[in-house]
């Protein structure tokens, strides 16, 4: 099969239904956060987040025992987040 030219679409991919965008339909295209807030909340999928209105988490490397983290990953999704509860407890506490 021969390869498509560089910017070209590949006749195989196209779908008439769903065609490619153009440079036209980018420049007039209207962002989700510029739509009315209640067309946003229809269009934003269940459990995508929306805009950040708490101050947003640092992203960083730590090393924990791997008793740790065996005790938080044993609970399923969402380990990073209780390991992050956990210590804001703590340190509300005085434990920390």
């Amino acid at each position: 099969m021969k390869k498509p030219e560089h910017n070209q679409p590949d006749p195989e991919m196209i779908d008439e239904d769903n065609p490619e965008w153009t440079d036209e339909m980018f420049k007039t295209a209207i962002r989700i956060r510029d739509l009315p807030e209640a067309l946003q909340k229809k269009l934003r999928r269940p459990g995508e987040r929306g805009p950040q209105h708490a101050p947003k988490k640092v992203q960083t490397a730590i090393r924990y025992d791997a008793s740790i983290l065996e005790h938080f990953k044993a609970a399923g999704p969402g380990w990073q987040t209780r390991i992050n509860d956990t210590l804001k407890k703590a340190i509300e506490m005085g434990l920390a």
